[in-house]
């Protein structure tokens, strides 16, 4: 079995990041476990969101690098988190607020095989081994 992505988007959310791109160039995502906007996938441009060294790098989905705060991370570490765009309006800090869309996560539990592959390669990088760029 090939490697198993943490993270994934669906089409929908591909099309708004696309959107968002055109608008504001190259964009990052933070999963919060925030206070004000709850839980919800928070996109920024690339680089003005400051990744901490104890956040987790899941992956990308459609070419942007996701995050997630590493107390999050402990809960959500056995699910693969998928990054969906919803109508309705978008959390205060993140980009899609005045687009008429939100991101928001879903997640499904990895199976037994998965959690094999993934405890095989080991704990996924942090935000400081990460490249300074992100």
């Amino acid at each position: 079995m090939s490697m198993v992505p943490r993270v994934l988007s669906t089409p929908t959310a591909d099309a708004l990041i696309d959107r968002l791109r055109a608008l504001h160039g190259p964009v990052m995502f933070h999963q919060s476990g925030g206070c004000c906007d709850g839980s919800a996938p928070m996109c920024y441009p690339a680089g003005e969101f400051k990744v901490g060294s104890r956040d987790v790098y899941l992956g990308e989905i459609h070419g942007a690098p996701v995050f997630i705060g590493a107390a999050q991370f402990e809960y959500w570490e056995h699910t693969q988190l998928i990054i969906d765009a919803v109508p309705g309006r978008g959390a205060g800090f993140s980009l899609e607020g005045p687009e008429g869309m939100r991101f928001l996560t879903r997640s499904r539990v990895f199976t037994d095989e998965e959690a094999v592959v993934l405890q095989a390669a080991g704990p996924p990088p942090r935000g400081d081994q990460m490249e300074p760029a992100v």
